[in-house]
C-alpha cells in the first residue's frame, strides 16, 4: 500500500504520521504543500495535526486552498482514501470533503492530554479493526478542537452511521461529543485525537495503531 503524507509550512506530526504508516507496513512518499499532483499509485493521503500557516485566518483554511489540496480533493473524488488527524481534519471540513466545522474550544483553553474515546462504527477501513464501543486511549492537542454541526446534521451523521469515534466524557465541546466522522463513502476520515502518537508501546498506548494496520491490511487485500 502506498501511503502520501503532506507537509504545510507549520505541520509539526507529519514525520509522526509518516512512521505510523511505516510501522503499518506502507510504503510513504512525503509531499509538499506547493506539488501540484500526488505521487503515481497513491492508495492514502494523510494530511497531519499542527498549525498550518499558523492557524491564520481560520485554521486550515489557507492549507485548504495549496496546490496539493486540490489533488487530494480529486484523489477523494476518484474513491481515494484520506486521513485527517487535529489539523488535517480542519483542512478536510475548509475543502468540503468533511462537514461541519471546528471551532474554538469550549473552555477556550488549548488540550493537551490523553483521552478517552469509544468506537461508535466498525463499518469502515480505518475503524474495521477495532470492536463496536471499543474503549481507547489517545492524546489529543487542540485549541480549536469543537466540531461542530447542527442537528439536522447530527441527526443525518447517525442515521448513516458516519461517526467513526466519540469522546467517552465531554472533552471540547464538540455536538455530540464526535471525535471523529466519515465521509458519506466512508474512505475519508477525520478526527482530532492522534492515532499516530497512541501506535507505539513507547507513546504509553497502541490504541491508535489499527487504524493504520486495519487500514494497510484493507487496502492491500483489495
Amino acid at each position: 500500500m502506498h501511503a502520501a503524507v503532506i507537509t504545510f509550512p507549520g505541520s509539526n506530526c507529519d514525520r509522526d504520521l509518516v512512521t505510523a504508516f511505516e510501522k503499518a507496513g506502507a510504503r510513504v512518499s512525503r509531499v509538499w504543500h506547493k506539488d501540484t499532483e500526488l505521487p503515481a499509485g497513491v492508495d492514502v493521503v494523510g494530511i497531519p495535526g499542527g498549525f498550518s500557516f499558523g492557524d491564520y485566518l481560520r485554521c486550515g483554511a489557507i492549507a485548504a486552498n495549496s496546490p496539493i489540496s486540490r489533488a487530494v480533493v480529486s484523489h477523494a473524488g476518484r474513491g481515494g482514501y484520506v486521513l485527517g488527524i487535529c489539523n488535517g481534519f480542519q483542512v478536510l471540513t475548509e475543502t468540503r470533503l468533511l462537514p461541519g466545522a471546528l471551532m474554538r474550544n469550549a473552555g477556550l483553553k488549548f488540550i493537551c492530554r490523553t483521552v478517552e474515546l469509544d468506537v461508535a462504527t466498525t463499518d469502515s477501513a480505518f475503524t474495521a479493526g477495532y470492536q463496536a464501543g471499543q474503549r481507547l486511549r489517545v492524546p489529543v492537542a487542540h485549541h480549536d478542537g469543537n466540531y461542530t454541526v447542527g442537528a439536522d446534521l447530527l441527526a443525518q451523521l447517525r442515521d448513516q452511521d458516519r461517526i467513526a469515534f466519540t469522546y467517552a466524557a465531554p472533552v471540547n465541546g464538540s455536538t455530540g461529543e464526535i471525535a471523529g466522522v466519515l465521509s458519506e463513502n466512508r474512505r475519508v476520515l477525520g478526527m482530532m485525537p492522534h492515532p499516530e502518537r497512541a501506535a507505539e508501546e513507547a507513546h504509553g498506548s497502541t490504541d491508535g495503531r489499527q487504524i493504520f494496520a486495519g487500514l494497510v491490511g484493507a487496502l492491500t487485500a483489495a
